[in-house]
């Protein structure tokens, strides 16, 4: 059974040709966005919990500063997620290297800087 005309014009277009790699290497590549985007749901329901049950707990400045950082380290998470999926799907079909994770940089700079307030008010309660 082969493939739609119209979904192989898209994979071309996305993924830029080459030889399709060992159906594996594709659903553990599938995964592992999986696993970035549940990350990214994290901070998502992380920083929509500061913002609406610490009122107590941080000053209205603190508080949301720490959501807007876990806010915004989802959405680029899960963006990245995106483009790592396709550069290590495009390095596959192409049998090249795969890309470098540059998604973990930009978490552990988000992380250290939401643990940093932390620490912060921590030290200063």
């Amino acid at each position: 059974m082969g493939e739609q005309p119209g979904r192989r014009r898209l994979t071309e277009r996305v993924l830029g040709g080459g030889e399709d790699p060992d159906p594996r290497f594709t659903l553990a590549n599938e995964r592992t966005f999986l696993a970035w985007i549940r990350t990214a749901l994290a901070f998502l329901a992380g920083g929509i919990a500061i913002e609406a049950f610490t009122a107590d707990v941080f000053d209205e400045g603190i508080r949301t500063f720490l959501a807007v950082v876990l806010l915004v380290l989802s959405m680029l998470v899960s963006a990245g997620a995106t483009f790592r999926w396709i550069g290590v799907e495009r390095s596959m079909r192409r049998q090249a290297p795969l890309p470098l994770p540059l998604i973990a940089p930009v978490l552990a700079v988000g992380g250290a800087i939401a643990a940093g307030v932390l620490v912060v008010v921590v030290l200063q309660g």
